[in-house]
């Protein structure tokens, strides 16, 4: 699902001046990725989930470019302010996405929450287990 012109050109470039200066909004992060093709760094702004002691990157709106470049690339940059920190990704299976995608949307429902099909924290395993493949997650390890 496309995000609309009012998050696009409002939302992710207000969090992501923020972001740039050293603010974070409810975990922002901006991430930077190699392109696939270009081998150009590509910039988005996503959020940071810590669960269980462990870091993951979620797609809210599914299989995007970012998430298509994060398989080609195996890990990038998270910039806070003039902090960043290289990392590398392993995708995460779609049977062990349940917890993260609850843990996901109990914090950013609100932003997000449109994305997943009416799906809400509160749903059962099974019912996140259903979303699972239309959401990839990347486990990060920061270095």
């Amino acid at each position: 699902m496309k995000p609309g012109w009012f998050t696009v050109n409002v939302l992710n470039r207000i969090v992501s001046w923020l972001t740039r200066r050293g603010v974070s909004v409810w975990g922002s992060r901006v991430l930077a990725v190699r392109g696939r093709k270009s081998g150009e760094w590509r910039r988005t702004p996503v959020n940071l989930l810590t669960f269980d002691g462990n870091h993951y990157l979620v797609a809210p709106r599914g299989h995007v470019q970012w998430t298509h470049n994060m398989r080609a690339a195996g890990g990038g940059e998270l910039h806070l302010g003039k902090q960043v920190q290289a990392f590398t990704a392993r995708e995460v299976a779609d049977e062990e996405k349940p917890a993260l995608l609850r843990a996901y949307l109990k914090r950013w429902k609100a932003e997000v929450g449109v994305f997943f099909g009416g799906v809400g924290p509160d749903a059962s395993d099974p019912e996140l287990r259903a979303i699972a493949p239309k959401h990839p997650v990347f486990r990060i390890t920061l270095s």
